[in-house]
């Protein structure tokens, strides 16, 4: 049978109970409601193995997951219930298959208001089990992929909404790999032509970017071969959907941009709890090198983005005198950067993987908070998740010295909420500059 199949295509599924099951299911074939399992089985094979491959291979999700993407849209196109499922594959796997029934269909159109509220459904189960939101990006990721069999007004259609959501959701979540397709895909459909010229010029200017990554990456690698670092060193290229972006952003032209170029240095420490101190060694041995800009070091190493990212930015003046931003990371960092949380899990203490760990407590507190707030029109609770999920990061100190993470542009009163909400709710003003500032309250 063709799942038997998908299975044994995906080398990461392992030997899981799950997994087992499903094998179980075919190699049993005298069980009880035998019609409904090969219903169920012959439906989730009609083009969700990709999406489970996606889980699996892109994403790195174990064995529930995967069964959870082969049978995500068979309580919703076939007469089947949860229950079933519950009563096949077990209670876990079907309350993911449940919240991901939950949210069919886009969240324009005519029946946009809906929608949103079922992806406001979508986010209450997501803080009950984050694979639920995980399985449907990998959905999303498919369609993308295969968006060019669809006619032009729902291709027009489906790449808007992943462009005001799930690439959204994807950057918060830490999968950077996937965000960066998903905005490009959406992109290449929303303008064509843009995409195109973008695409073209890349590749025009391809081999002078080869010789400056050579050029001035040599001198790095020889240092480092001397320091007897294990190390792999990348170039990273601007995404054609980024380099758009910040032509609107900054009225630039495509020769204006010089930061389409990056290096990654990826570090494979000797002492994994030590990895922090080696990415800073790669740092001082590079910087005798090249000279570094004191405004644009950015230290995300001992201070992770929310998404889990981690990594030391800096900006060096090349030999040519060009910036050239390199970027220094673990290879556990370098992971986790482009498969998120996923991907930390696989770390944790002890080797043990597993997918219950909850990694995002802080922004699921965030969105429920935005969940428990009525909205008059679900439209603008899209809008307000929308701006979370975008929103820029900034740190704060506390007077103990401790470090919250805010979005830019938040107030004094927010980060009074932050530290506590009766502190937040009882803050009549703050010290701006040393100087005692009221603060207004709108009634």
């Amino acid at each position: 049978m063709a799942i038997k199949y998908e299975i044994h295509y995906l080398p990461n599924a392992g030997g899981n109970e799950e997994t087992r099951r499903f094998a179980h299911i075919f190699e049993q074939p005298a069980m009880t409601d035998k019609q409904m399992i090969e219903r169920i089985a012959q439906h989730s094979c009609l083009g969700k193995g990709e999406v489970a491959q996606i889980a699996c291979e892109e994403m790195g999700l174990g064995s529930t997951s995967i069964c959870a993407a082969l049978l995500h849209d068979v309580v919703e196109d076939t007469d089947y219930t949860v229950e079933d499922i519950a009563n096949i594959f077990g209670t876990k796997i079907a309350q993911i298959v449940d919240g991901l029934t939950k949210i069919s269909g886009g969240i324009f159109g005519d029946k946009a208001s809906a929608q949103a509220e079922n992806f406001k459904k979508l986010l209450l189960t997501m803080s009950d089990d984050i694979r639920v939101i995980l399985i449907k990006i990998c959905d999303r990721l498919h369609n993308m992929r295969t968006l060019q069999s669809q006619p032009a007004n729902k291709q027009y259609k489906i790449a808007g909404e992943t462009l005001y959501i799930y690439a959204p959701l994807a950057n918060r979540l830490g999968l950077n790999k996937i965000k960066t397709e998903l905005e490009d895909l959406s992109f290449r459909y929303d303008h064509p032509q843009e995409y195109a010229n973008i695409e073209h010029k890349l590749a025009d200017t391809e081999a002078q970017r080869d010789i400056l990554f050579d050029n001035f990456t040599r001198p790095i690698r020889e240092e480092l071969d001397i320091l007897g670092v294990e190390y792999k060193i990348k170039a990273r290229v601007k995404s054609p959907y980024s380099i758009w972006n910040k032509m609107q952003n900054k009225h630039v032209s495509f020769d204006e941009i010089y930061d389409i170029l990056a290096v990654r240095i990826i570090v494979t420490p000797k002492n994994r709890a030590n990895e922090v101190n080696e990415c800073f060694n790669v740092y001082v041995a590079i910087s005798k090198i090249y000279k570094s800009h004191p405004d644009r070091l950015r230290d995300w190493l001992n201070h992770p983005k929310a998404n889990g990212y981690q990594a030391l930015h800096v900006t060096l003046m090349s030999k040519l005198g060009r910036w050239i931003e390199v970027q220094i990371r673990s290879d556990r960092m370098d992971e986790v950067a482009e498969k998120g949380f996923a991907a930390h899990w696989k770390y944790k203490e002890g080797g043990e993987y597993t997918e219950d760990e909850n990694e995002l407590n802080d922004w699921l507190s965030t969105i429920k908070e935005i969940l428990d707030d009525p909205q008059p029109d679900a439209m603008d609770f899209l809008d307000a998740i929308k701006l979370n999920l975008y929103a820029s990061e900034i740190f704060v100190f506390t007077p103990k010295g401790e470090i919250k993470t805010m979005p830019a542009g938040c107030t004094a009163l927010d980060f009074a909420f932050q530290i506590h909400t009766f502190l937040g709710s009882h803050c009549i003003g703050a010290k701006v500059n040393h100087k005692l500032v009221r603060i207004l309250r709108m009634n």
